[in-house]
């Protein structure tokens, strides 16, 4: 049986359900399009494991080093001893942190996670046809899970009359609603407000039917439209 992914089973099914929901309501209100997009994480960040590796098999392995070469009537700083601690503790590090979330995460810097959150929202706001609306009034609302972090992304024709920093505080309500476990709960309610904003500049026409998918979840392997 195959294991879901973070992103997959951050909601439930009636969660997700709700979320589709609360964006069917949003855009009864506005022409504009809300697409929410769960991702696991935005990059497989490499050298995290790189780095947590010999962080983990140094420190280990220079603990190590000397009581095990007294117990073979060696010097207690021989470097054979060393060598063949650290080769296979850091082996065992690189393989557990590439394969944890939470390990992973330690050995990220704030700047790294930033620049790949933001570049994956872009990436997919092009690859999910955001750009393609009629009236290029189309908004990714990202959720990057590993690295703790959501962004906005509207499109040209929304930029032009909505400045970038209004989205702010939606960024904010899921963030905090997802440190405190209500994650459905401040998705649904950033939804919300970003179509209560739209709806001022965006109001629905008689023509408008939905352009793009209500809920994307998605990892580096897996994607989930619904």
């Amino acid at each position: 049986m195959k294991t879901k992914s973070q992103a997959q089973s951050f909601f439930s099914a009636e969660e997700q359900k709700r979320i589709c929901d609360t964006v069917h309501s949003a855009e009864l209100k506005t022409s504009g399009e809300l697409v929410p997009m769960i991702m696991s994480e935005s990059h497989s960040y490499p050298m995290a494991a790189v780095r947590g590796g010999v962080f983990i098999a140094l420190i280990t392995a220079l603990l190590l080093t000397s009581p095990i070469a007294e117990m073979f009537w060696l010097e207690p700083g021989n470097l054979w001893v060393f060598l063949s601690l650290f080769f296979p503790l850091f082996c065992i590090a690189h393989f557990t942190i590439n394969r944890s979330y939470k390990l992973k995460r330690w050995f990220l810097f704030n700047d790294e996670m930033d620049a790949e959150v933001q570049n994956a929202a872009l990436t997919s706001f092009f690859t999910e046809r955001l750009y393609k609306t009629r009236d290029e009034n189309g908004i990714l609302i990202f959720i990057s899970l590993l690295e703790h972090r959501a962004w906005v992304l509207a499109d040209s024709g929304i930029n032009e009359r909505i400045p970038h920093e209004q989205w702010q505080e939606a960024v904010s309500i899921i963030t905090r609603g997802i440190h405190e476990k209500k994650q459905c709960d401040a998705l649904c309610q950033a939804i919300e407000m970003i179509g209560d904003i739209l709806e001022k500049e965006f109001p629905v026409r008689k023509d408008d039917t939905n352009e793009l998918s209500n809920l994307i979840i998605h990892d580096l392997h897996n994607l989930v439209i619904r």
